[in-house]
């Protein structure tokens, strides 16, 4: 009898139509349970062994906390012994997080946010120049070479592209001892009635020093340089006197021409789900939605009282309706007038509200009062609602009424503007996350050419995990995919997939890994790739469990669970087990299939259709060409 380290042992399992099973499972090897559907195989894979491991792991927890987690029950079995921490990766969908991304799940978005920080190329956002940084002993070896024994301004920009009339700005900065402000380009003196028109944007920068750049005047330089940086937030001017055009410098990242500066990226700055790198319109999801007139109003040949107006077509006297009435006796139509023959002044006056105030008649426990109502229209209440996320079912009712855009902010990029101009081998983050996985591969294998010796150093490592974990996704067949696949979209077995390529990228040992039935609707090449990842997880000391029906799956495992004879209250018994000859020589269950001497047969007839067709325009969904 071999030790109990080398088996998981189940005895007595009888769960749903299992029938009292006893059986030893090597570890450390790839294990495929095989059978007809209903035969019993999920019921001894996930409903015995994967929730005997979970209901273990959960007793690791104390009292306390298992209050908060619930209890497990335990399966229907006399006893496991040899079970390692178990990961079931099933065929469901990953999640339903608008967020959670093909990127995010596989981490591999984490190190191309790591690798844009360190090495990235900042561009700026409005001339479309190499933003530049400089230390302040470069800033003056700089001036005194551009701009010798000529007369300078130092500046420090303090306002950029804001309202407001700044008078307590101007006094705060004539205590502090200045002179001149330049406002909106042109140099003035700052007095005590300095007042600027409150409703324009207006460009503010302060005079720090007005000077004659020469050696002799270098340490003067310096010192209004250094506070120039200091007041305006890391970014100086300097204008030749009597021309008006600026070079700027910085401490930071920062364009030559327009003076726009980035902060240091972090690996935040490029994360959708951070505010420092998220775009500000849309949140970092990419999309945004708005109310559809054309959901709101689906069919223009039916009236009012007839349901044209969707969200309140069961509604027959409310105060929305009796607003309606009021428009309807403005611009002459009534509750029964086909909604395509309501003018369109009225129209608009429905959807996104009436000016006027309208005086509204209800009745209310026998009472009729008269309200003065400001209408703010159908459309502007269901966008108001959807904000309404203390109230989910409120917030459903609204999105039915909605439409998902691309945001025109970001492009669909997710990230904020100054985040989306960092390239790194000529490609900013959001480009390559659109790539499919096999041009991204392509596009990792150039990054090394493109980056300097220092560069290169740091970045070494970083290529070298995004290669391995992009060589992990293309071996499970998934390299059609992108990085900015939304997790929602995947089918279940894409999402298992996934999975399964993450986990094998986390390198875990000592792990018991059930899959169930990962071959779906792979092409055989994939098919073949998947095995070898299967065998790779098994290789690095994992135990392997796949619930499965395809050939070449059972042909290479290292050991086969037959489960049979027939479904339901006909299966639930080990019919064969052992090698895959084992199987074929049991002559029960899958042996017949596997030898031939059984097959499925194909329809001699097919069924015919009713002449009717399935019309699609346009589709353009994920990899769809229109």
């Amino acid at each position: 009898m071999s030790s109990q380290k080398d088996f998981i042992k189940i005895y007595g399992a009888r769960v749903h139509n299992l029938k009292n099973i006893n059986i030893e499972i090597p570890r450390n090897e790839l294990v495929v349970f095989t059978g007809k559907s209903g035969s019993g195989k999920s019921s001894l894979a996930f409903d015995t062994i994967h929730a005997e491991g979970q209901r273990r792991y959960l007793e690791t927890f104390n009292a306390y906390a298992r209050q908060f987690l619930g209890n497990m029950e335990r399966p229907e079995v006399d006893k496991i012994t040899g079970l390692s921490p178990v990961v079931a990766i099933e065929q469901k969908t990953t999640s339903k997080n608008p967020r959670s991304t093909v990127g995010t799940i596989t981490e591999i978005y984490d190190y191309l946010r790591l690798l844009y920080a360190r090495v990235g190329t900042a561009y700026s956002h409005k001339s479309g120049k190499k933003m530049v940084r400089f230390t302040d002993d470069q800033i003056l070896k700089l001036l005194q070479k551009d701009f010798k024994n000529k007369a300078i301004n130092v500046l420090a920009p303090i306002v950029r592209s804001r309202k407001g009339h700044y008078a307590e700005l101007f006094h705060s900065l004539a205590k502090k001892g200045f002179i001149k402000v330049r406002v909106d380009g042109e140099i003035i003196e700052i007095t005590p009635s300095l007042k600027l028109d409150r409703y324009k944007t207006h460009d503010i920068e302060v005079v720090i020093d007005r000077l004659k750049v020469s050696d002799k005047n270098a340490k003067r330089l310096l010192s209004s340089l250094k506070l120039a940086m200091k007041d305006g937030d890391g970014v100086m001017m300097v204008i030749e006197k009597g021309k008006t055009d600026a070079r700027y410098f910085s401490r930071s990242l920062m364009c030559p021409e327009t003076g726009i500066a980035y902060k240091n990226p972090e690996p935040n700055s490029f994360s959708f789900n951070s505010p420092k790198g998220a775009c500000k319109v849309c949140n970092g999801l990419g999309k945004y939605k708005i109310v559809d007139e054309e959901k709101i109003v689906p069919n223009h040949d039916l009236s009012i009282n007839m349901g044209a107006i969707a969200p309140i077509a069961n509604r027959k006297s409310d105060w929305i309706i009796s607003q309606i009435e009021i428009i309807g006796k403005k611009y002459d139509f009534t509750l029964s007038t086909p909604f395509s023959d309501i003018p369109k002044k009225a129209v608009e006056a429905i959807m996104y509200g009436e000016t006027d105030t309208l005086k509204v008649k209800l009745k209310t426990a026998g009472i009729s009062k008269t309200y003065k109502l400001n209408f703010d229209g159908i459309v502007n209440f269901i966008q108001e609602q959807s904000k309404n996320s203390n109230v989910k079912s409120i917030e459903k009712w609204a999105s039915k009424y909605m439409s998902e855009h691309d945001c025109k902010s970001c492009g669909g990029s997710r990230l904020n503007v100054e985040s989306s101009h960092f390239k790194v081998a000529g490609k900013g983050i959001h480009e390559v996350s659109n790539m499919d996985i096999s041009s991204f591969e392509e596009w990792v294998l150039t990054i090394e050419k493109s980056l300097n010796k220092n560069e290169l150093k740091i970045a070494k490592q970083i290529i070298k995990e995004l290669s391995k974990r992009l060589q992990f996704i293309v071996d499970v067949g998934l390299s059609y995919l992108s990085l900015n696949r939304s997790s929602k979209t995947l089918s279940g077995g894409e999402a298992q997939r996934i999975r399964l390529a993450t986990q094998i990228g986390t390198q875990l040992t000592n792990v018991l890994y059930i899959l169930d039935e990962p071959s779906i609707g792979l092409h055989q090449r994939d098919n073949l790739k998947l095995i070898d990842s299967l065998k790779k997880l098994r290789d690095i000391g994992n135990s392997v469990i796949v619930v499965e029906h395809d050939k070449d799956m059972i042909k290479q495992a290292d050991f086969i669970v037959d489960l049979g004879p027939g479904a339901g209250v006909h299966g639930g018994e080990v019919v064969a087990q052992g090698k895959y000859q084992s199987i074929i020589d049991a002559n029960q269950s899958t042996s017949e299939f596997l030898k031939g001497t059984k097959e499925i047969e194909v329809p001699k007839k097919r069924r015919k259709g009713n002449g009717k067709f399935l019309k699609i325009n346009g589709a353009r969904g994920n990899n769809l060409k229109n």
